[in-house]
């Protein structure tokens, strides 16, 4: 683990009278993440949230890529590189590239950081997020259980005790629900998990955590003010992901997008579209021939950050609600 810079983002929080009860107890907090932009703008929506934004280091748990070290849990990864790195320092070997493949989850040193400062600064505030920070956000707990309160984002599908908190969506449990329960088979119930219903640890929100707030759309709108003068309305904004385990990004979906889309476009003003990191360059590129001819279609270029638009025009009520998720229904048979 290494310290890096953190996200740059607006500084934040709650009213003045929540922030000053919450850092009463807390003043300091660190961010566990994993590399992924979605798990760790979590973790930054919820310290904003309580005012300690401009008070966090920030920590990243890297998994190496390539290679076989890839598809073992972090902690195994962990364990090879420090048993390498010794073999390396006892021939006075300089592991060149080794020690490049992940950043090694240093657990006891902010472990350490926080019994050392515990008289001083009080508790520490551990958020992580994502499945290979697990094993490091536990091991702080572990060794320090008095001077830290450890926050996981999202379900770590065992052994809850192990963290002061899980924060994950409602929709986790799904499955415990009569109507989930009646859609699960019940030979293939022992393997969905979670188990059990929420415990007090566990609090559950509609939808994932986020770093957007009132501060945020205010910038936002600063920013795309002139963007949006321009475009005849109603505006209808479409944001492409990228493929999931269950969902594959083919050439067949997004031909399949491009008719919903075509379909719609005498209803609206404007069509706004853009596409993410994840979204693959065949998807792409097919969706962008087959619509960036049209006057009322807007393709992003790729300059800022495309996801405000959506929620400025959700706010706004220039969003097409039921036009768009009666095309997510259609491809998706939800």
């Amino acid at each position: 683990m290494r310290r890096t810079p953190p996200p740059e983002l607006a500084v934040t929080g709650l009213s003045e009278d929540l922030q000053g009860s919450v850092c009463g107890a807390v003043k300091r907090a660190v961010v566990i993440g994993n590399g992924c932009a979605g798990a760790e703008n979590q973790c930054i929506g919820l310290i904003r949230s309580l005012g300690l934004f401009d008070r966090h280091l920030y920590y990243s748990v890297a998994r190496p890529r390539g290679g076989i070290l890839q598809w073992l849990p972090i902690s195994i990864c962990n364990r090879i590189h420090r048993f390498i790195s010794s073999i390396c320092a006892g021939f006075s070997i300089n592991p060149t590239g080794i020690t490049d493949m992940f950043d090694v989850a240093d657990a006891k040193q902010i472990a350490s950081m926080a019994r050392n400062t515990f008289d001083k600064n009080g508790p520490l505030l551990v958020v992580a997020c994502g499945s290979d920070t697990i094993s490091v956000a536990s091991s702080i707990r572990r060794l320090a259980t008095e001077n830290v309160f450890v926050v996981q984002v999202q379900h770590p599908r065992s052994r809850l005790e192990r963290f002061d908190l899980v924060i994950t969506p409602r929709h986790d449990y799904y499955s415990l629900t009569p109507e989930g329960k009646r859609q699960i088979p019940f030979f293939l119930r022992p393997w969905v998990t979670p188990h059990e219903p929420p415990g007090r640890n566990v609090f559950l929100t509609t939808g994932a955590l986020h770093n957007v707030d009132a501060s945020t759309l205010r910038k936002a709108t600063l920013e795309w003010k002139d963007e949006f003068a321009s475009l005849s309305k109603p505006l209808v904004v479409v944001n492409i992901g990228g493929p999931t385990r269950n969902c594959l990004y083919a050439v067949e979906l997004s031909k399949k997008l491009c008719g919903m889309l075509q379909s719609i476009l005498w209803s609206c003003g404007s069509l706004r579209i853009s596409f993410s990191r994840r979204t693959p360059k065949k998807v792409a590129d097919i969706i962008t021939g087959e619509l960036s001819s049209n006057s009322k279609v807007y393709i992003w270029d790729g300059k800022g950050n495309p996801f405000m638009l959506w929620v400025l025009n959700s706010v706004h009520g220039n969003f097409l609600t039921s036009r768009i998720l009666s095309v997510k229904e259609e491809l998706f048979d939800l």
